[in-house]
């Protein structure tokens, strides 16, 4: 048989070293998300921990039958099919089917990492590929919101679910799309959650809890959720005036929808986003471009998700026109002086 090995490749000084493991990292990602998880099930109740089981269990089912299909090691243990699951759960509706979740948490590991080969070579953000398959093969139950009416309200009809009332209720995003600015809830109850959507995504201060103590803990650049929430924050200001939607418009816009949950927790997956300084800030930019054009002109009431994955494509692009000069070399060649 033919002797075929991979090649070792060397960058170039200074090398950086870490002392987390991916497990440790994964750990203090779980523990980012808390909040927003903790947030969803008090106000949408024991089916969004449903929800959040069930993606969780379809993301470790898949990746271990896929592991084992494929004769590589099974790497349950790393975490990262965990948060896969519950990065999906928190972008998805509460009221829905659970058998539907399961199958969410298997696209978005089969097809958004497996098929590339497993952790560290997907090129987009599984937990969105999920999110996208669904909204592509189950329109109606991905577009279905629950009212956020507390555990305690949602405890006490566990017997026949709130699942009429969930088709009649409005998220903000939906409101803003048609121009109802009069109907939008107030923005206290935007900002600690109190507002239809999805299970992680409503609760504002929920989400910054976790998104700065990520930051803080260095397993994410502040240069991306800044560009990405600065450029959406000039740009809705501009069409809010445009529109006259008066000056709440921008805030309103910044808080609701997934855009605080993708800002912090999506755009900064480590795999997908770029690795350069400048890159994340064009990244960020592209990303607060493309949810603002589908918001504002697109048919639909919701851009992060697309907006992520189109990045996602740019991402080896934007890294190969951001690199800075080798050491010790001139010109962008890094040819040696």
């Amino acid at each position: 048989m033919e002797n075929i090995t991979k090649p070792l490749i060397l960058s170039s000084s200074p090398h950086f070293h870490s002392r987390y493991t991916t497990e440790q990292a994964m750990k203090e990602v779980a523990l980012a998300c808390l909040p927003a998880a903790a947030a969803g099930i008090w106000f949408f109740g024991l089916q969004a921990l449903l929800v959040m089981i069930l993606c969780i269990a379809g993301a470790l089912a898949s990746e271990y039958l896929c592991r084992r299909m494929m004769s590589k090691p099974v790497t349950l243990k790393d975490g990262s099919a965990v948060i896969t699951g519950l990065l999906l759960a928190l972008c998805l509706p509460p009221a829905l089917p659970l058998w539907i979740a399961f199958l969410g948490g298997a696209f978005a590991i089969v097809i958004g990492k497996q098929v590339f080969g497993g952790l560290g070579q997907n090129i987009f953000n599984p937990a969105h590929i999920g999110r996208a398959i669904l909204v592509a093969s189950f329109p109606v139950q991905m577009t279905t919101w629950s009212p956020a009416r507390g555990m305690l309200a949602n405890a006490s009809t566990m017997a026949t679910p709130a699942l009429v009332d969930a088709t009649t209720s409005a998220t903000p995003m939906a409101l803003m799309k048609t121009g109802a600015m009069d109907q939008l809830p107030a923005l206290g109850q935007v900002i600690i959650g109190q507002v239809g959507g999805c299970i992680g995504e409503t609760s504002v201060i929920a989400i910054l809890l976790g998104g700065l103590f990520l930051i803080f803990r260095k397993h994410v650049d502040w240069r991306i959720p800044t560009a990405y929430l600065g450029t959406v924050l000039v740009l809705t200001t501009v069409f809010g005036t445009v529109k006259g939607y008066g000056m709440m418009y921008p805030i309103y816009q910044l808080s609701s929808g997934g855009l605080m949950l993708g800002a912090f927790f999506m755009a900064t997956d480590w795999v997908t986003s770029p690795v350069t300084k400048k890159g994340r800030l064009v990244f960020g930019l592209g990303l607060g471009i493309l949810t603002c054009l589908i918001r504002f002109f697109g048919g639909l009431a919701e851009g992060v998700c697309y907006s992520i994955l189109l990045m996602n494509i740019l991402t080896p692009m934007i890294d190969r026109y951001t690199k800075g000069r080798i050491y010790g070399g001139s010109g962008k060649e890094g040819k040696p002086a």
